[in-house]
């Protein structure tokens, strides 16, 4: 793979997150509910989501999960109930919470990573994605794998600068509303998943 080649690949990548999916709103949530730092936990539960999907993708198993349509609507309901039912929670205890009981509610890392995980998986359309995305940018000439990996790699490490980015940019603001907001980050933080749901619920009924 040249050089010009994978430029190209990392422009259309660049374009591709410039408009902010479920992945990135659920970052700004997690991380103005719980600082940068714990939704680095979250990030990582999406990138690891992303790598089993570029892997499954490189292994030709597109077509499958493609013609799964039984099992492709049940991952992605899961998905989007599970997003809900996070985002009504949240807005909910930001009616019945004080800053005390707020920051003694603190998730686990793994219930993070866990969140972040289902959030990335319930979109199996991302499989596609990579296999329709990779064979553009192919060399059939050369070892199809390291290039994937290349490809794959260099995906999710955009990925990642854009969630943290996303994260940052939202603890930032909200270290800068007063204490006694928190109930209302915390609302965006419930309005920020379920919008996330929707997002993915809207995605389900493309063809």
């Amino acid at each position: 793979m040249t050089f010009e080649v994978w430029s190209v690949y990392m422009a259309t990548v660049l374009l591709f997150m410039s408009t902010p999916g479920p992945s990135h709103l659920l970052m700004i949530s997690v991380s103005m509910s719980n600082g940068f730092q714990r939704s680095l936990a979250t990030a990582a539960g999406d990138l690891t989501a992303n790598a089993l999907q570029i892997i499954l993708a490189g292994l030709g198993l597109a077509v499958i999960v493609t013609n799964s349509q039984y099992g492709f609507s049940v991952v992605k309901w899961l998905g989007v109930t599970y997003l809900i039912w996070i985002g009504v929670r949240t807005l909910l205890a930001s009616f019945n919470s004080n800053d005390s009981e707020s920051k003694a509610k603190v998730e686990s890392l793994q219930s993070l990573w866990l969140r972040g995980f289902i959030t990335s998986a319930a979109n199996p359309k991302a499989v596609v994605f990579f296999a329709a995305l990779f064979p553009q940018f192919l060399n059939p000439n050369t070892p199809v794998l390291p290039q994937i990996a290349i490809l794959g790699s260099s995906y999710i490490v955009v990925d990642g600068l854009f969630l943290a980015s996303y994260g940052r940019g939202a603890e930032w603001i909200a270290q800068k509303i007063k204490s006694h907001y928190k109930a209302w980050i915390d609302r965006f933080a419930g309005l920020s998943l379920i919008a996330a749901a929707i997002w993915l619920g809207m995605r389900t009924n493309e063809k």
